[in-house]
């Protein structure tokens, strides 16, 4: 699948300038700007999204970015009417000037540190981050910057960077008040392909963490990861799902999964092979965004979903086991099962939270999500 781009082009003060002609790109994602610039005739940087059409949201079919240029490029551009109008939604790294700053804090950081950067390529942009990477002799790093429902990541990695060293990215600066992260590199690839060997050791690594952040609870809720224990999560779930979705029983479900006996602790929240890095000697767990403090079981109940219960089932008896052996008297097991349906709820209003906090251009990503998961939850009892 390929996707046909088109670009918008605008100079640094926002004025814009016309369309280059549409060419096809071979990564089909929307979110992929590495192979937009690569295969535009002149210097770009994406800012973001204007319209996308396609049978798969978010991929393939025809889409139309606004991108900046440095001035007039030397190429024809046909003249074009796009609503450059402000949106209070819009990210900072989505307007005109904002990647420039963005990379200058993160070149400035990087000298500072002795590790100068001479390249500096775009690889994202879309509503839930923007991400470059910076190369130099020193090794590459990677710039990531992201909304304000996610700004709480860079706490997350602070304190797992001094609890679990090695086993998430080393935050090398961070700047709250925009969302920027500068990042070290990890070595290896994302393992979107892990097999059920590879998943296993990903859950056991994932539960080493959990239980080496069971003290850190109340500092991670006091430096803004969210709060998502018990009546919280039914509250916040509550304050995102449209009103005609039926939450009958939720929170008696919720109060029964608390007499399980777990004990609530950092949740990654987006737990699927994609985000974790490997390279044959180490796996390295990524993108904390979702991150949030509340009940183990949603990080095994994420990392697989979607498979076939012959793979699924044994690797959510090695996670009960992992607990039991833990925190001896509890059942993981019952927990997991009441927590399942959960999982698709808190899903939807995952992906609920993420639509009211995103401008209307860049809803296409998100749109299908929200009732896609409310129907796994109202088909929990069939």
């Amino acid at each position: 699948m390929t996707r046909t781009v088109t670009l918008v082009l605008v100079d640094p003060t926002g004025r814009p300038l016309g369309a280059l002609p549409s060419y096809q790109v071979e990564s089909p994602w929307w979110q992929e700007a590495e192979p937009v610039v690569r295969g535009a005739p002149v210097d770009v940087v994406v800012l973001r999204l204007l319209t996308g059409e396609s049978d798969r949201p978010g991929a393939g079919g025809q889409v139309t970015y606004l991108a900046e240029v440095a001035g007039p490029p030397a190429v024809a551009l046909r003249p074009v009417p796009v609503d450059l109008t402000g949106h209070p939604l819009r990210a900072p790294y989505a307007e005109p000037g904002g990647p420039a700053a963005s990379v200058g804090w993160a070149r400035s950081v990087l000298e500072r540190l002795g590790r100068p950067a001479t390249e500096v390529t775009q690889r994202r942009t879309w509503n839930l981050s923007a991400i470059w990477r910076l190369d130099g002799p020193h090794g590459p790093a990677w710039l990531k910057q992201v909304p304000g429902f996610f700004r709480h990541e860079a706490a997350v990695l602070r304190h797992l960077n001094l609890l679990a060293e090695g086993r998430v990215p080393v935050l090398l600066a961070a700047d709250d008040s925009t969302g920027r992260m500068l990042l070290d590199h990890v070595p290896g690839e994302d393992r979107y392909g892990a097999d059920t060997t590879e998943r296993v050791a990903i859950a056991a690594d994932q539960h080493d963490l959990q239980v080496r952040t069971l003290p850190a609870v109340d500092d991670l809720v006091a430096d803004g990861v969210p709060d998502l224990r018990g009546p919280a999560l039914d509250r916040w779930i509550r304050a995102l799902i449209p009103a005609d979705a039926p939450l009958d029983g939720l929170a008696e479900r919720l109060a029964e999964v608390a007499r399980c006996g777990l004990p609530d602790t950092l949740v990654h929240g987006d737990l699927h092979p994609g985000n974790v890095r490997g390279d044959g000697h180490r796996r390295v767990i990524i993108d904390w965004g979702d991150a949030f403090v509340g009940h183990p079981a949603f990080d095994i109940l994420r990392l697989t979903e979607g498979l076939a219960p012959d793979t699924a089932d044994p690797l959510v008896a090695a996670w009960c086991a992992r607990w039991r052996a833990s925190v001896p008297g509890c059942d993981p097991q019952r927990a997991v099962e009441l927590l399942r349906p959960v999982a698709s709820l808190r899903m939807a209003a995952v992906y609920a939270m993420f639509l009211a906090n995103i401008e209307p251009s860049e809803r296409p990503y998100h749109a299908d999500d929200v009732p896609r998961y409310l129907a796994q939850w109202r088909g929990r009892d069939r």
